[in-house]
């Protein structure tokens, strides 16, 4: 019977934690923002926190790792109850030295005995999920699966933080972001979710170039928005560079030019394939049969393009491996936008028995990726902020995360305080995040976007 007791004891604190990270609408804070409280209701026996920030120029997490350590171990005792894990690291590199200080006497005032350290290559992607777990664990996440199908749930650093403030009955409101690039004094800040990115440049001081163009993420995986945009829960950095510059000139090149120059100009000669980060853990994922078979139709070799789905859209292959300037991940990720939309399931779950040999010496240093994209010159320090930056409106996007929209609760007009909840799951939703207001007002606008005005 005491046994019995235990154990439903330990089943209703582990719903009671689940509901809270529900309730506070936490998602990954990168990526694409899979809903954290569907991620940790699972049982598995590892957890990893991924500090890795392998992206060039994001500061971020190394930053939070430094000043927040306790927060994210206490959001990291959380999730190891919600999935019943006795052990996790955190995965981080040795360059992180303010982190590593930090974390280690942080560690030890807790006498936390089932967390430790795990150093991490200065590689890129050290922050891809599969990477990470074949990094720290040595396992393989089978090719078209998730950690979670070898025992892991990967969170990263924010995520964490923000488990731990969901405990104290805190909804995400604020997002830490690097402002880098073409700025006059790159900085990370703690915004207000839905803050606007022009505001969050000024705060850097503005653009030092012009024209010039903005990604929201990192300079090999981010994205190209406008300066209305509003930071989500998923901003993760704002980079700044001259629209002359090579990333951005590759960000804005259209479908039919990359398909028509990869008809063209591809040799096989399978670089693409030898830095793959994801053939290099031995899924059959290759880039360069890829770019042949778009010479031919789809229906002639389905098989080939539908390998596109295993790609992480990294960007290594058009960095590291094209000496011809194409971009099998502009390929892959279109061929992956064309299957969603006929609603076509990744066909590949295939379990690979080793990594390819060689693998050790095809990383990629980070340090020489940053030269290679024509950064050096940006790669600086990024100092954070302490103080929360004041601003007259917000727009909170409904949708800042993978699954349904999230449902607005309030109408124009009605006055709301921080904090409060303003858009929630809708009913029947298999994922989705809610929503909280990030400051203190009125609601003015409701259209995909909550706008509060202070």
């Amino acid at each position: 019977m005491e046994e019995q007791g235990a154990n439903q004891l330990a089943e209703n604190v582990r719903e009671e934690i689940i509901a809270a990270v529900k309730a506070a609408g936490v998602v990954g804070a990168g990526g694409a923002g899979f809903p954290t409280h569907v991620k940790i209701n699972a049982s598995v026996d590892t957890i990893l926190v991924n500090g890795a920030e392998c992206e060039p120029l994001l500061r971020a997490h190394q930053q939070l790792m430094a000043s927040e350590s306790q927060a994210m171990l206490l959001g990291l005792r959380a999730v190891m109850v919600a999935t019943g894990a006795k052990k996790a690291y955190v995965g981080l590199k040795h360059k992180y030295g303010p982190a590593i200080e930090t974390l280690t006497k942080t560690l030890a005032d807790m006498n936390e005995k089932n967390v430790e350290l795990a150093y991490l290559p200065d590689i890129y992607p050290a922050g891809d999920e599969q990477v990470l777990v074949r990094e720290i664990t040595g396992r393989i996440v089978p090719e078209g699966g998730i950690p979670l199908q070898v025992g892991v749930v990967v969170a990263n650093v924010e995520t964490l933080i923000n488990v731990a403030k969901a405990l104290q009955g805190e909804g995400v409101t604020e997002k830490y972001v690097t402002i880098g690039g073409a700025v006059a004094k790159p900085i990370t800040i703690k915004a207000p979710v839905g803050m606007s990115v022009k505001e969050a440049l000024a705060m850097a001081g503005g653009p030092t170039t012009g024209p010039y163009a903005i990604i929201d993420g990192g300079p090999m995986m981010g994205k190209l928005i406008e300066e209305d945009a509003p930071i989500t829960k998923t901003t993760g950095g704002l980079l700044v560079l001259p629209e002359s510059h090579s990333i951005i000139r590759g960000r804005r090149l259209s479908w039919e030019h990359v398909l028509n120059r990869s008809r063209a100009v591809c040799c096989n000669c399978r670089a693409c394939t030898d830095v793959c980060p994801r053939n290099l853990l031995g899924h059959g994922l290759e880039p360069h049969r890829i770019m042949q078979a778009i010479g031919h139709s789809n229906s002639e070799q389905p098989d080939i393009l539908q390998r596109a789905m295993l790609c992480s859209e990294c960007g290594a292959c058009e960095v590291f491996g094209c000496t011809m300037g194409l971009s099998p991940r502009l390929v892959n990720g279109h061929l992956k936008k064309e299957f969603a939309k006929q609603k076509a399931r990744n066909p590949y779950h295939e379990a690979p028995c080793a990594v390819r040999g060689g693998r050790e010496y095809r990383m990629i240093p980070t340090k020489r990726l940053v030269a290679r994209l024509g950064l050096s010159q940006y790669d600086v320090k990024a100092p954070l902020l302490a103080e929360m930056p004041q601003v007259r409106s917000v727009k909170l996007l409904l949708s800042q995360h993978i699954g349904a929209p999230a449902k607005p609760i309030v109408a124009v007009g009605d006055s709301v305080s921080k904090g409060q909840l303003v858009a929630e799951i809708p009913e029947g939703a298999g994922l989705g995040a809610n929503v909280h207001a990030s400051i203190a007002g009125k609601v003015v606008s409701i259209d995909g976007a909550i706008v509060i005005q202070a």
